[in-house]
């Protein structure tokens, strides 16, 4: 489908133009195709973590369903506010909103081992935090200078690093399986292998949407792996699809609300993560689809969106939301800059989500299919945290600021028995890695003098109010 047969390219770049409809289904739908796999892992990542509804026979299968069934709809939920707006809230532009990998170290600690009823915690604070962060877009921009790309690439780098573990446990087999001579077998690994290899194939050598939804389509691969090998079974896909719901509607505190003051902390500082992030996929939208700057009043909406979209899907059992990155690059591939584009995509999610058999055919896919996708979807987020790390001066000062962040924080997230001595809520804050990285990048980055060799600085002196401690650019260093 090439851009002239779309509209003219004033049109393209115009957020309010919609495009004849058989045109714009399709481009909606691709839109959901690049983020559905990212979009419900995370659900499926914390019911493994607190340890219930894998397998069709398990009695809390339907509670995963039902998670899965929440990050559609709300996914879909957050997205028309970003598209369609309500007065502030939303930007007014072709943002996908989904569910964000950045909380699962905050989550998975939450909920470990405890089953259903950790989610009451976990839940609490999502409302909360999502509340949190709506905040924010009044002050977003006056807080900007003190969240500098080696902040940011550090937190998302550490994100990644957080959760490839995941991935790798996933791939072998689970942590059910863990001790069992199951995991790590050849069979298991053959199936996460399936899935990286036909990724990467289309990835790089398929065009279109065959590219765009390289992931979906390792996942199917992997899918059919596991049926060809005896991992899945017909009779198990049957039954899983027997046991769901026709038809759904989302419950309102299905899982109860309970404070925790972990929770709520953790989740209010990953807001402010969060809510950069967001500022760099508005940017990154605007530039990519119209050539030109986002305004103050577009990050301000995005961020209510963001924040309103996880307060709300907090309420009914679903997980903090986030502008996808990976359809901000979607968007700069196809030059279609339409906001109600992805409005049709966002209706698909929300029919999707409220039809749980769609849940539970995406459960029935084996935990090592779905590792080989994590681990590819996992090391992307590495990546992006070191490619926004290469706008950083790497000045002795800052490698100092980011050598001992990511030493303290990747530490303790390895070795978490050197906290056994902490209070549960301090336990569970530093241990996730991420805040205490943050927190010592954000404070060092705040009060360490620069550090600019004598010949440069006369050059910069007058430049450095503009940019920012950590991230002054490149070519203005000597």
């Amino acid at each position: 489908m090439s851009n002239s047969s779309i509209g003219s390219p004033a049109q393209l770049r115009d957020p309010n133009y919609t495009p004849p409809l058989y045109k714009a289904i399709p481009l909606g739908i691709q839109h959901v195709l690049a983020m559905f796999v990212s979009n419900v892992t995370p659900a499926i990542i914390v019911a493994g973590a607190a340890g219930f509804g894998f397998g069709s026979n398990s009695p809390d299968f339907p509670e995963l369903l039902y998670l899965i069934q929440m990050s559609m709809v709300f996914a879909g939920v957050a997205t028309l506010l970003q598209t369609i707006t309500i007065g502030p809230v939303g930007a007014a532009l072709p943002i996908v909103q989904g569910t964000s990998f950045a909380f699962l170290p905050i989550m998975i600690p939450l909920v470990a081992g405890k089953g259903v009823d950790g989610l009451a915690a976990l839940f609490g604070g999502v409302i909360i935090g999502g509340f949190f962060h709506a905040c924010l877009g009044l002050v977003i921009g006056k807080i900007r200078f003190a969240l500098p790309p080696l902040v940011t690439g550090l937190v998302v780098t550490m994100i990644g690093l957080a959760l490839v573990q995941v991935g790798i446990q996933y791939a072998a087999g689970g942590v059910p399986a863990i001790g069992t001579p199951e995991y790590g077998s050849l069979l298991n690994w053959a199936a996460a292998l399936v899935v990286i290899v036909v990724t990467l194939g289309l990835k790089f050598f398929g065009k279109g949407m065959m590219s765009v939804s390289a992931v979906l389509l390792g996942l199917i691969a992997g899918y059919i792996f596991a049926l060809a090998t005896g991992m899945l079974t017909f009779e198990a896909v049957s039954t899983s699809w027997d046991r769901a719901a026709v038809f759904a509607l989302p419950q309102p505190f299905k899982y109860g609300f309970e404070f925790s003051f972990a929770a709520v902390l953790g989740f209010c500082l990953m807001a402010f993560v969060s809510a950069v992030e967001t500022v760099g996929d508005v940017s990154g939208i605007t530039k990519g689809g119209a050539g030109r700057e986002a305004t103050d009043k577009e990050i301000a909406g995005a961020t209510f969106a963001d924040g309103l979209g996880t307060a709300i899907a907090g309420f009914f059992g679903g997980f903090p939301n986030t502008s996808f990155s990976q359809n901000v690059g979607l968007i700069a591939m196809t030059g279609v800059m339409s906001r109600h584009v992805v409005t049709i995509g966002a209706i698909f999610l929300i029919v999707c989500g409220l039809i749980p058999k769609v849940g539970a055919v995406i459960r029935t896919v084996p935990i090592e299919v779905l590792g080989g996708g994590v681990i590819v979807m996992f090391g992307m987020v590495v990546a992006a945290g070191i490619s926004m790390l290469s706008d950083v001066n790497w000045n002795r000062r800052n490698m100092v600021i980011f050598a001992i962040s990511l030493s303290i924080g990747l530490g303790l997230q390895l070795e978490p028995g050197a906290l056994q001595h902490m209070p549960d809520t301090a336990r569970i804050l530093l241990t996730s890695g991420l805040l205490p990285a943050a927190l010592i990048a954000i404070v060092l980055n705040l009060v360490l003098p620069e550090e600019l060799s004598d010949e440069s600085t006369e050059e910069v002196s007058g430049g450095l109010s503009g940019h920012g401690r950590g991230s002054l650019p490149k070519e203005e260093t000597a």
